[in-house]
């Protein structure tokens, strides 16, 4: 019986780990610098699950967590005010994308979301100057600037309606 939970929680940690990297390679994390250390700890790469699974409270409850004990790791406050975002909690997003950006300026996950953010916000101005700063720090063709872009122009024609 404890080989079978020791085996679930080594399951978890590894479907954790997978989530965490195939999260960030779809574009959600896009720190300019290495992962460090903190990203292989089980409160990141279990953020980083719940999100794939859509259960914002959970993953609020882990990546606040983790930011208490890793205040400097971007992703992981990118991560938190992803979750806030999508929660509907926008003032929280607002707090950890502005941290990991203040952290880490080129994020290009962190200036991604927060141009969405800034869409549900009705400021689609301060949406554009991200869309801008993606374009310096990536590229027109870079994920995060299309993702970006796209969420605009929806949000534009949606507001012509």
């Amino acid at each position: 019986m404890r080989w079978g939970k020791l085996t679930r929680q080594l399951a978890f940690v590894f479907l954790g780990a997978f989530c965490a990297l195939s999260a960030t390679a779809d574009g959600g994390g896009g720190g300019s610098g290495e992962p460090d250390d903190s990203h292989s700890q089980p409160g990141y790469l279990q953020g980083v699950a719940a999100i794939n699974e859509q259960r914002w409270p959970d993953a609020i409850r882990l990546l606040r967590a983790h930011v208490r004990q890793f205040d400097r790791d971007a992703d992981g406050h990118n991560w938190l005010a992803y979750s806030y975002r999508k929660a509907g909690r926008l003032d929280d997003a607002f707090v950890h994308y502005r941290r990991a950006l203040a952290i880490d300026r080129s994020h290009l996950g962190a200036h991604e979301y927060i141009g969405e953010a800034y869409l549900m916000a009705n400021q689609p101005d301060e949406a554009r100057k991200h869309l801008q700063r993606l374009a310096e720090l990536c590229g027109v063709q870079c994920e995060q600037y299309k993702d970006l872009a796209a969420a605009i122009d929806r949000s534009r024609v949606a507001a012509a309606k």
